[in-house]
């Protein structure tokens, strides 16, 4: 999660691990409730493939994720201040902070978060010899749904 100006705003960064692919969620509240529901609708119609495991660090607005485990989808937590479990959404807050440096309140706008996404999923890629995350995601999700 990534927080705005003055704690007021925030936007929850999922990343998937093979592909690098960023996903933002708005977030109405930094409450477990809020967040908890925005994860789910977030992650529902994610392939099962893709949507093996949620590692998220150690903040009270995950106190509610036997309701995100319920569905199918299990939480994991890293250590608590051991950014490097959690590596790649790490880098990926960073770049998302091109966009909202700190100190800026950040949108709640789903269709501008969603051009935010877009264009950090176009960048290539060294890790993937230069392809994009968003190339990457998409082989992922059509070798997902041959094998179904």
């Amino acid at each position: 999660m990534v927080i705005g100006k003055g704690g007021k705003s925030a936007v929850a960064t999922l990343v998937e691990r093979t592909s690098r692919f960023l996903i933002l969620v708005p977030l109405i509240g930094r409450d477990s409730l809020s967040v908890g529901e925005a994860v789910i609708a977030a992650t529902h119609g994610l392939p099962t493939q893709i949507r093996r495991s949620l590692t998220w660090d150690c903040g009270a607005e995950m106190a509610r994720h036997a309701t995100i485990t319920a569905t199918g989808l299990p939480v994991f937590f890293a250590y608590p201040h051991s950014p490097w479990e959690r590596g790649s959404n790490e880098n990926l807050n960073r770049i998302f902070r091109e966009f909202f440096p700190k100190g800026v309140p950040i949108t709640s706008d789903p269709n501008y978060l969603a051009m935010v996404a877009s264009d950090i999923n176009d960048r290539p890629r060294k890790i993937h010899n230069w392809k994009k995350p968003s190339e990457i995601f998409a082989e992922l999700v059509e070798a997902n749904a041959s094998t179904d």
